[in-house]
């Protein structure tokens, strides 16, 4: 039993040697911008106006996917709130992507350390694409505006409607797995 211990402690050792600790302080920082571009949309998306799909007393879903938000909001505030959501998700999208720039510009970073930023960016750059695509679809589909925010094989989007038909998630789901690939169980619709 101490003989294991003795082998795992220097293994350990020789992989944060390999590595790198500046490295794996990269890779960490990497991480932590993602999770707070992630959180940064979460706390925004669930503001007090937003998605209230989820019964905490029962712990069910109750919407499906689908916010049935019906406070009177006037246009003022909608275009308030769609023109900020955009704003605050470039502003995150622009710190994630100078972070990351700044990896692949350390000169101290090795080669694999420099690929994934080049991959993440590239990433961003694809998510960023999609989200334009599927904005401008579904405002050509007749919603006045439309906000969209896709992460990994996760995506949610806000649109501004009266109510939302079973036709209208049907024809937002198809125009994001069209752009994305990502399954209707995994899109969030909300509307505003």
């Amino acid at each position: 039993m101490v003989y294991e211990e003795e082998v795992r402690k220097p293994a350990l050792r020789r992989f944060i040697e390999k590595i790198g600790k500046r490295n794996l302080i990269i890779i960490g920082v990497v991480l932590l911008i993602g999770v707070a571009v992630w959180l940064n949309w979460m706390i925004f998306a669930n503001n007090d106006d937003g998605y209230t799909g989820y019964d905490k007393s029962s712990g069910m879903d109750t919407s499906y996917g689908v916010d049935t938000n019906t406070g009177a909001d006037t246009n003022a505030n909608l275009d308030s709130y769609f023109a900020s959501t955009q704003i605050n998700r470039q502003r995150a999208r622009d710190e994630a992507l100078e972070v990351l720039q700044s990896v692949v510009e350390n000169a101290a970073a090795d080669k694999a350390t420099r690929n994934q930023a080049l991959a993440d960016i590239s990433k961003i750059a694809k998510n960023m694409e999609a989200e334009a695509n599927i904005e401008t679809l579904i405002i050509a589909k007749g919603f006045a505006q439309c906000v969209a925010v896709v992460n990994g094989d996760m995506a949610t989007i806000v649109v501004e409607a009266e109510n939302l038909t079973p036709a209208d998630i049907a024809i937002i789901n198809e125009i994001v797995y069209d752009q994305t690939g990502i399954k209707p169980i995994n899109i969030t619709i909300t509307k505003k």
